[in-house]
């Protein structure tokens, strides 16, 4: 058990950088956990908020929120992380329900999913982080008496290094297929290391895996964006300069390597989403979100398709 002493230390991990994205991340699915219209609900959200003097004062309830949607922050790019939150979990739960028993989160950060979802009996999530990131989550869990759904197995590991041999280690089995994450994680890495994680992800995946990460190319972003409402009121109300987290560099084109490998890929815009759900954040002049894509990949082989229509359709249709 973690005791309050090793939460506060390990609360550090979260406090700067691109850990406290996690947290705002956090305080948004608390927010739209209390939405009427609820796209996704994380009951576990607020306690990660609460639980770090960096974001104790923020928001947890749209009541709290005067401008309610038409807030640039806990609004529209709240929503956004709603919106994303329940995409992937759909795109998880279809490939869990489909067969795969094994779930791979990179970058993890403050992912309640073993928690949450009602997955199918025998499916296994190995959550890959920081130790600072992972030791400040579970001594929150713990004292919220949180059990998890499902076997979770997390790893501390650097992802811009070596983390197979420890997934390995931990009982990861290549032979099985896979549905791989990177939710908010790739944004922040270098291009080299965005390509020796796709590598590496290929190279453990057997046919019929799936994977869904999140691409957005900053470089690319018109000069008016570092200025859109959302940018300023994080850097602005919370601390936290996106812009500057984000890698500025040139991105690699991960969906057409994974297609030249034998992926079936799909990009898909957040706006997509909003359409199929009837709610979630609208195109605007100079938008901070324009640049930001999701990409739903599948490894071809096994035999009846790839699980749910992923990626072929767009994902969490019913």
């Amino acid at each position: 058990m973690t005791g309050p002493e090793d939460g506060t230390a390990a609360a550090h991990g979260v406090a700067s950088g691109v850990g406290r994205t996690a947290l705002l991340v956090a305080a948004a699915r608390a927010i739209e956990t209390h939405r009427p219209d609820a796209l996704a609900r994380d009951p576990l959200a607020e306690h990660f908020v609460r639980a770090s003097p960096a974001s104790a004062h923020w928001p947890l309830h749209p009541d709290q929120v005067p401008d309610a949607e038409a807030d640039p922050l806990w609004g529209r790019l709240g929503r956004y992380f709603g919106l994303r939150t329940r995409v992937l979990d759909d795109h998880l739960l279809a490939a869990a329900r489909a067969g795969t028993r094994q779930v791979v989160i990179l970058g993890a950060g403050l992912d309640s999913r073993a928690y949450r979802l009602d997955w199918p009996p025998g499916r296994v999530l190995h959550e890959i982080d920081t130790e600072q990131v992972l030791a400040f989550k579970r001594a929150v869990l713990d004292a919220a008496g949180a059990a998890p759904a499902t076997e979770r197995r997390p790893l501390a590991a650097d992802l811009r290094g070596d983390w197979a041999g420890p997934l390995l280690e931990g009982g990861f089995d290549p032979a099985e297929p896979t549905a791989w994450l990177a939710e908010g994680l790739l944004l922040y890495l270098p291009a080299e290391a965005e390509r020796r994680l796709m590598a590496t992800v290929h190279r453990l995946s057997a046919p019929g895996s799936t994977l869904a990460y999140e691409l957005k190319d900053v470089a690319a972003e018109p000069p008016a964006v570092r200025t859109a409402p959302a940018y300023v009121a994080a850097r602005e109300r919370l601390g936290i300069d996106l812009r500057a987290l984000f890698d500025a560099g040139p991105r690699p084109d991960s969906a057409a390597e994974l297609t030249r490998l034998g992926w079936t890929v799909a990009v898909r815009s957040p706006y997509d989403f909003t359409a199929l759900h009837g709610r979630g954040p609208a195109p605007e002049p100079d938008d901070a979100l324009a640049a930001n894509r999701w990409v739903f990949a599948a490894r071809r082989g096994r035999p009846g398709g790839t699980p749910g229509g992923i990626p072929g359709g767009i994902p969490g249709r019913r």
